[in-house]
């Protein structure tokens, strides 16, 4: 572990100490947990933007030849002949 320090407000700290309370815990341990949650959080939405571009992605390639799959090598000989 690292020591660091941080500014809170006097309702912040009282708010923390009283969570930690709650929780029979330091208010360290609070802190970890909660920088925890917000980078949980923040790569949840990361997870969230890339399946959005996926499924955006969805069709962009779209042929317009409803038989490609089964005749795809056709198709490559056509275009590259």
């Amino acid at each position: 572990m690292v020591r660091t320090q941080v500014m809170l407000t006097e309702e912040q700290l009282t708010r923390l100490r009283g969570y930690a309370a709650e929780e029979r815990t330091s208010v360290a341990e609070i802190v970890r947990r909660l920088v925890d949650a917000a980078w949980s959080d923040r790569e949840g939405t990361r997870t969230e933007d890339r399946r959005r571009g996926a499924i955006a992605a969805i069709g962009i390639g779209r042929s317009g030849v409803s038989d490609l799959a089964e005749k795809h090598d056709d198709y490559l000989v056509e275009a590259y002949s």
